[in-house]
C-alpha cells in the first residue's frame, strides 16, 4: 500500500507542476514559524508552502534591518525559499509582501530576542546521568492533550490500546511533568525523551509511530503528547529542579505523511532509486519503489567499501514508511540546521541526540555540527553510532585523527561497552578473553578517542533487549550499573532499569518498551513510590539511588583519572582518582567466591583501611585481602 501511495504522490506532484499556473496562489505555511535576532549567523531561510507560490514575482519587506538576499524556486510550484539577512534587524513583527498575479499577499513573521547568548547554554557532560524514556510509555498526565490544538489538525485518527505492544499507549508530556520529583529522588540529572515531534501517521497493528521516529512536522510537538508550549513548560520545570533535557532528532529520514513526500520540493529532496527518478514514478520489474538500507554502517568508513554497499547505507530507506532525506541538497540541510537551532532557542533544550547518525551523508552533517559548535560552544550533541568496535566509534568523535572528515560531533555512543557487557554477564571471567576481560579489552582502546570522557555508555536502550532479558538477575545488573556509573563515560539509563524492568525484542520492539508501572490510569502496581514497589524493586531502586546521588558533583568521577587492572582470579578492578581521593569499583566476575589480594592494588589503595561501600553503606577493610561473594560488586570511596 505504501509503495502505491509513494508512486501516486510523485505522479500527482508532476501533475501539479502543469496546472499550478491556473490555480489561485496561496501562502499556507512558513517554516520556521519565527526566528531570532542576534545570531552569529545572521542569515535565515524561510520555506514558504502554498499553492503556486513558487511563481511569486517578488517578495519584499520594509522592515528595518532586514535584507532579502535571494529567492529560490524549487521543482514543485508549491514551495518558495526566501533567504534573508537579519544582521541589522531588531525584534518585532515584520510583513512579507508576495507579489503574485498582479496582487499582493501579505504575511507577518515574528523576529524575537534571544533569551541568552549561545555561549551561555550548557550541554550535558560526564557530570550528568541521562535517563532515557519513551513519552508514550512512561506516564499519562491528568491533563489530556487536544489532538487538534496547534497549527492544523492531525489528519489521522489514533487509538490508545495498551494491550497492543505496537500501538499508542497514551503517555504524554504532562505525565512526565507529574513525576519530576521521581527523577530527583532517583538521582539522575538529565532526561532524554525519544522524539516528541508530530508523527501524524495512521495506526496499524504491524506498524505505529508511537516511538516518534517518523516525523511529519519538524516544528510541532505531536499533539497526542501536548503542545509546543507544554514542552517548553516541561523544560522550564525540569530546569527549576536541576534537570537537563536532551531532544531526540532525526535528520536521516522523515515520516511518509510529511507534506514533502506527497509534493516533493525538488527531485533530489529524497534519496530515490535511479529507476524511479528516470521513470517518473513507474514501477520496474522488481515491484519496489525505494532502495532498502542494508542497516550496515561499516561502508561509511571502510577504505575498501564498494559503491553499492556505501549507497545502500547512506541512500537506503529504513522502511517504506520512512523516506530517506538527501542531506546533500543544501536547501534541505539548511532547513534541518535551522530547525535544531530553533528548538534550542525556543524550548531551551540542553542537548541533542541525533538518531541514525552515520546513515546520513557525512559532510553536510559535519557542517551542521560545526555551525552548532560555533553558535553554542558549550552545548552538546550525541550521535547514534551503532558499530561495536571502538575504532569505528572513535572516528566519529570531534577532532578524530582516524577520519579524513572532522565530524565536529562531541559525543558518540559506546555500543562496544553495551555489547561486551551483554556478553560478559553470561560468562565466567577467565584469564584471557571472557567475562570482564571483554570490558577491560574494550577500554584498552580509549587512546583512539580524542575525548573518552565525552563518550556515552549504556546497558540498554529502546532499540536493544533490556539488560535483564526476560530474567531478574539483580547481581548482574548491579555489576553493569556500577561500571556504568564509575568509568570514564557519560552514563545513560533506560527507564525502568532502576526497578528491574525486563523484556526482549523476540516478538516485537514493544516488549522492551513496556509501560512504566503506575504511570497510567487503572495501574494497580505503582513504582513511582517506595510503598508501591515490590521488595526487590525497592532494593534495586535504593541501591542505585545511593550510587547516583554519590556521583552527583563528585570530582573523583567527573575529573578523576581512570586506571584499570587486568582481571585476576576473576576479579576486575577500576580506580578513579582525583586530588587524593579514590573511588574503587571491584567486581567478582564469576559465580564462585573469590579472593582479592589487596597488595596487587597497592598503587590505588595506598594506606586506606576501613572504607565504605557507597550503594550499601557497609564498611570493608582494605588492610587485608577481600573475600568476595559470587558476582559481588563493590564501589568503595575513600
Amino acid at each position: 500500500m505504501k509503495k502505491i501511495l509513494l508512486l501516486t504522490a510523485i505522479l500527482m506532484a508532476n501533475m501539479l507542476t502543469v496546472s499550478a499556473a491556473k490555480q489561485k496562489v496561496t501562502v499556507d505555511r512558513i517554516d520556521p514559524t519565527d526566528w531570532f535576532v542576534g545570531m552569529k549567523n545572521s542569515s535565515v531561510q524561510l520555506m514558504v508552502y502554498g499553492q503556486g507560490i513558487r511563481d511569486a514575482e517578488t517578495v519584499t519587506t520594509d522592515y528595518p534591518g532586514v535584507v532579502i538576499d535571494s529567492l529560490v524556486r524549487l521543482d514543485s510550484p508549491n514551495y518558495l525559499l526566501i533567504y534573508m539577512n537579519l544582521k541589522e534587524a531588531k525584534s518585532g513583527t515584520m510583513t512579507l509582501n508576495f507579489k503574485v498575479q498582479k496582487k499582493t499577499i501579505k504575511k507577518t513573521f515574528v523576529l524575537k530576542d534571544r533569551e541568552m547568548t549561545g555561549d551561555k547554554r550548557q550541554g550535558f557532560t560526564i557530570a550528568d546521568v541521562l535517563y532515557l524514556l519513551m513519552p508514550d510509555r512512561f506516564a499519562q498526565g491528568t491533563a489530556s492533550p487536544n489532538p487538534s490544538k496547534g497549527r492544523g489538525e492531525v489528519k489521522h485518527q489514533y487509538r490508545v490500546d495498551r494491550s497492543a505492544p505496537s500501538l499508542r499507549h497514551g503517555g504524554n508530556i504532562q505525565g512526565i511533568r507529574d513525576h519530576l520529583d521521581y527523577f530527583c529522588d532517583l538521582g539522575v540529572t538529565a532526561l532524554w525523551f525519544t522524539p516528541i515531534l508530530e508523527n501524524d501517521s495512521p495506526d496499524m497493528m504491524e506498524w505505529s509511530t508511537y516511538h516518534g521516529y517518523a516525523c511529519t512536522d519538524y516544528y510541532r510537538v505531536d499533539p497526542r503528547f501536548g503542545t509546543n508550549e507544554d514542552y517548553r513548560q516541561l523544560i522550564d520545570a525540569c530546569h527549576a529542579k536541576g534537570l537537563k533535557v536532551v531532544m531526540d532528532m532525526i535528520f536521516n529520514h522523515c515520516g511518509f505523511e510529511h507534506p514533502w513526500v506527497a509534493d516533493l520540493p525538488s527531485k533530489d529532496w529524497l534519496n530515490l532509486s535511479d529507476w524511479l527518478k528516470q521513470s517518473g514514478g513507474t514501477s520496474d520489474s522488481r515491484g519496489t519503489d525505494f532502495l532498502q538500507t542494508s542497516y550496515k554502517l561499516t561502508p561509511v568508513l571502510d577504505p575498501y567499501a564498494s559503491e553499492v554497499d556505501l549507497r545502500e547505507t547512506t541512500e537506503g530507506w529504513f522502511v517504506s514508511t520512512m523516506p530517506d532525506l538527501n542531506q546533500n541538497n543544501p536547501h534541505l540541510m539548511r532547513y534541518l540546521i535551522q530547525n535544531s537551532i530553533w528548538w534550542i532557542e525556543t524550548a531551551g533544550i540542553d542537548g541533542i541526540r541525533m538518531d541514525t547518525y552515520p546513515y546520513a551523508f557525512r559532510k553536510p552533517m559535519a557542517q551542521w555540527m560545526k555551525e552548532l559548535d560555533e553558535e553554542y560552544p558549550n552545548f552538546n550533541t550525541v550521535g547514534e553510532t551503532w558499530v561495536t568496535e571502538p575504532a569505528y566509534t572513535a572516528a566519529w568523535q570531534k577532532d578524530s585523527k582516524l577520519s579524513d572528515i572532522n565530524s565536529y560531533l562531541k559525543t558518540v555512543m559506546d555500543f562496544s561497552f553495551q555489547e561486551k557487557l551483554d556478553s560478559a554477564k553470561h560468562e565466567q571471567t577467565d584469564a584471557w578473553w571472557r567475562g570482564m576481560n571483554r570490558l577491560y579489552n574494550s577500554f584498552c582502546y580509549d587512546y583512539l578517542y580524542p575525548n573518552p570522557s565525552s563518550v556515552m555508555a549504556f546497558l540498554d536502550n529502546h532499540d536493544t533487549d533490556r539488560f535483564l532479558g526476560d530474567g531478574q538477575d539483580s547481581l548482574a545488573l548491579k555489576q553493569g550499573l556500577a561500571l556504568l556509573m564509575t568509568v570514564n563515560r557519560i552514563p545513560q539509563l533506560y527507564y525502568g532499569t532502576e526497578i528491574m524492568m525486563n523484556g526482549t525484542k523476540a516478538k516485537t520492539d514493544g516488549h522492551v518498551r513496556k509501560d512504566f508501572p503506575g504511570g497510567f490510569p487503572g495501574d494497580t502496581h505503582n513504582c513511582f513510590t517506595a510503598e508501591g514497589r515490590t521488595k526487590g524493586e525497592q532494593q534495586m531502586f535504593s541501591w542505585l539511588s545511593r550510587l547516583l546521588h554519590w556521583r552527583q558533583n563528585n570530582d573523583v568521577i567527573i575529573k578523576g583519572k581512570m586506571k584499570q587492572f587486568i582481571p585476576m582470579n576473576g576479579i576486575y578492578v577500576i580506580a578513579r582518582q582525583y586530588q587524593g581521593k579514590t573511588a574503587l569499583t571491584i567486581i567478582n566476575g564469576t559465580t564462585k567466591p573469590a579472593t582479592m589480594e589487596v597488595k596487587r592494588y597497592k598503587e590505588v589503595i595506598g594506606s586506606a583501611a576501613r572504607v565504605k561501600d557507597v550503594p550499601t553503606g557497609r564498611y570493608y577493610d582494605l588492610s587485608q585481602d577481600l573475600q568476595l561473594k559470587p558476582r559481588q560488586t563493590l564501589v568503595l570511596s575513600y
